[in-house]
């Protein structure tokens, strides 16, 4: 059995709606057992964003995704953060939970699992990259393996259209108002990287 984790923090559902297209790829690789798990959202942000109606609509659809903990991490081959850009980089949500997984890093429980990410931005140069890239640092202080996204497996990166996708990461464009769902494009990737994360932690967790 090969044990594939994917975190995610999702404010307005995109990478919400990225994650099941992750995990569904991941599940096309035999043995394979997929847990998606949502990072907890700040009460002072909950309080402050209770007043748009995307924002509500969307945490109340994600009600029933249970919250990652320490444990879930200790238990994956595999670990495939959902993380939208916020100002070029993670958001504090993802950031705490990471930060508080010293422990974690301490004892070398995360060395050697095989790691991705996905992600989201409000505009085509948003973000989406920087944050992938400086993702890539802390996993790495943690051992983790980094698995990109590579151009000969997604043509679909080399386009002028505005959709997501690179070598570091899947991603999607959100628009500046959160009106833009992810393109098949985007979610075609996002399969392909779930099943390239799982494909790399069965060779050499299997």
């Amino acid at each position: 059995m090969t044990k594939i984790l994917i975190p995610y923090y999702s404010a307005y559902g995109h990478i919400h709606t990225m994650a099941k297209a992750v995990a569904e790829g991941a599940q096309e690789v035999e043995g394979a057992e997929v847990k998606i798990v949502r990072v907890a959202e700040f009460d002072e942000v909950q309080k402050a964003m209770s007043g748009q109606d995307a924002y509500v609509q969307a945490q109340d659809a994600q009600e029933d995704i249970p919250v990652a903990t320490h444990d879930d991490l200790k238990w994956a081959d595999g670990i495939i953060w959902g993380i939208p850009t916020r100002y070029g980089s993670m958001p504090a949500q993802m950031k705490q939970y990471i930060d508080s997984a010293g422990g974690l890093w301490m004892n070398g429980d995360l060395e050697g699992k095989v790691t991705s990410t996905f992600i989201s931005s409000g505009s085509i140069h948003g973000g989406q990259e920087t944050t992938a890239i400086t993702t890539i640092v802390p996993l790495l202080h943690f051992g983790l393996i980094y698995v990109g996204l590579p151009y000969g497996e997604n043509p679909e990166q080399l386009t002028t259209d505005a959709i997501g996708g690179s070598p570091y990461a899947a991603s999607t464009v959100a628009a500046p108002d959160g009106s833009s769902q992810p393109d098949e494009r985007d979610l075609t990737m996002a399969k392909r990287l779930g099943k390239r994360v799982a494909s790399v932690a069965k060779s050499l967790h299997g």
